[in-house]
C-alpha cells in the first residue's frame, strides 16, 4: 500500500485564457459530478471522496485564479468504454486592460492541494494482458491539457495509458507516483502473462515540459515522447516496464531539444530506446542529450536507437532524420545476462554523436550500422 501523504495533488498552476463570465469569490464542493458546474463558478473548489460513474469524465474547465483541494479519493467506475477518466483544462477569453492605446494580457494561477488522498482507476477489474488489444478500456487515465505545475499525486492503476500530456504552455510534473505494480500479477483473463499492458506512465505529445522527482511502476514506457520540443525529464523513478523512450515518432512531426537527466530504470525491458515508424515521413528527431542516468537489470537492450517500429531491428526507414544524439557526463548501464548492451539501426542518421559519457556491461554487445559515434565503441 502506498503511503497517504504521497498521494497529495498539489499545486497545480494553469494559465488558462479569461472567462467570459467573471468567477464568484465562494466554495464549491464537488462531491458527484452533477456538482461541478456550479462548483467551476467559485475560485476555492473542494473535491470530496466520490466515486464517478462508470463511463463518465471526471472533467473540470478550470476557473481563473481557483484554488482546488482534494479532500477525499476518487475512484472511477467500471465500463468498457474509450474514456478518459479524468481531464483538466482551463478554458475562457482573454482579459484586456486597456491603458495609454496599450493592450496588457492578466494571466491567472490555480493550485490544486491533494491533501494525501488517491486516483483509482481500478485497471485490474479491466486488465486482460492484451491491453490495447484486448477488451476496450478507458485511456488515458490523466488528460492533462493545461499549463504550470502539477505536483504530488498518485495515480493507482490506469487500466491502460496513464497521462497524456497536451499542454499549450510550460508545464512542470513533479513527485507523482503511477502506481500500477499491481498489473505485474496474473489474473483469469491474462493467460499466465502480466494482467497489465500498455500502461504508459506519461505520455508526452507538446513542448515545454518538465517531469522530475517521479516514480513509475508498469508495463509499458516509463516515458514517451511522440512529438515536442524543450522536455526534461530529469531524476526520476521507472521500475518494470520498457524504459524511457522517444518514440514511436510517426510521420511530419518534430522531437527537439530532449534532455533525459539522473534517472533510475530498473528492471525495465529496455533502458534508454529511440524507435521511429519505418513508413513514416517528414519528421525529424534532434538534440537529444543523455545524462547521469543509471540502468540496471534492463532485460532485452541497455540502450536501442532503432528506425524500424514497429518491427525490432528489422529494415529502418529513411523519413525520419535522426542527429545529434548525446551521451554526456556518466551513464551506466548494466543488462541482464543474454540481453544486447546496445543496439543501433539507422535508416537517416546524421552528423557525429559523442557518446563518451555511456559506460555499459553485463551482457552481448550488440551492433551499431552507424559509423559516426565518437567517444565508444560498439
Amino acid at each position: 500500500m502506498l503511503p497517504a501523504a504521497a498521494a497529495a495533488l498539489s499545486l497545480l498552476s494553469i494559465v488558462p485564457a479569461l472567462r467570459a463570465t467573471p468567477v464568484q469569490r465562494c466554495t464549491g464542493t464537488i462531491s458527484s459530478l452533477d456538482d461541478v458546474a456550479d462548483a467551476v463558478k467559485c475560485t476555492t473548489i473542494n473535491i470530496e471522496s466520490f466515486t464517478v460513474p462508470a463511463g463518465e469524465t471526471f472533467s473540470i474547465s478550470a476557473p481563473d485564479g481557483a484554488t482546488i483541494n482534494v479532500k477525499g479519493d476518487v475512484t472511477f467506475g467500471v465500463k468498457e468504454w474509450s474514456g478518459p477518466l479524468f481531464e483538466l483544462s482551463g478554458t475562457g477569453i482573454t482579459c484586456k486592460l486597456f491603458r495609454l492605446e496599450e493592450i496588457y494580457l492578466t494571466r491567472f494561477l490555480f493550485p490544486v492541494n491533494g491533501n494525501g488522498y488517491t486516483f483509482n482507476g481500478q485497471g485490474e477489474e479491466y486488465w486482460d494482458g492484451l491491453g490495447s488489444s484486448g477488451s476496450t478500456k478507458p485511456h488515458p487515465m490523466m488528460k492533462i491539457k493545461s499549463s504550470g505545475t502539477f505536483t504530488n499525486l498518485v495515480v493507482k492503476n490506469s487500466p491502460q495509458q496513464c497521462f497524456s500530456i497536451g499542454n499549450d504552455a510550460s508545464l512542470t510534473i513533479s513527485k507523482v507516483t503511477v502506481d500500477n505494480s499491481d498489473g505485474n500479477s496474473s489474473n483469469s483473463k491474462s493467460d499466465g502473462q502480466p494482467a497489465g499492458h500498455n500502461t504508459d506512465g506519461f505520455d508526452v505529445s507538446a513542448s515545454d515540459v518538465t517531469i522530475e522527482d517521479c516514480t513509475v511502476s508498469n508495463q509499458d514506457d516509463c516515458l514517451a515522447i511522440n512529438k515536442g520540443s524543450n522536455i526534461i525529464f530529469k531524476s526520476n523513478s521507472c521500475t518494470g516496464g520498457h524504459g524511457i523512450s522517444i518514440g514511436s515518432v510517426d510521420s511530419d512531426v518534430t522531437v527537439s531539444s530532449i534532455q533525459i537527466l539522473d534517472n533510475t530504470v530498473k528492471d525495465n525491458q529496455n533502458g534508454l530506446r529511440i524507435k521511429t515508424d519505418a513508413s513514416a515521413t517528414g519528421s525529424t528527431v534532434s538534440g537529444v542529450t543523455y545524462s547521469g542516468n543509471t540502468v540496471t537489470g534492463a532485460t532485452k537492450y541497455g540502450i536501442i536507437i532503432d528506425q524500424s517500429y514497429p518491427s525490432t531491428l528489422g529494415t529502418p526507414g529513411t523519413g525520419v532524420k535522426l542527429s545529434d544524439v548525446t551521451f554526456s557526463g556518466t551513464n551506466t548501464v548494466s543488462v541482464a545476462s543474454g540481453a544486447k548492451e546496445v543496439e543501433v539501426n539507422c535508416g537517416d542518421c546524421s552528423g557525429t554523436w559523442d557518446w563518451s559519457g555511456l559506460k555499459v556491461s553485463g551482457g552481448d554487445a550488440g551492433a551499431s550500422n552507424y559509423s559516426k559515434i565518437s567517444g565508444f565503441s560498439i
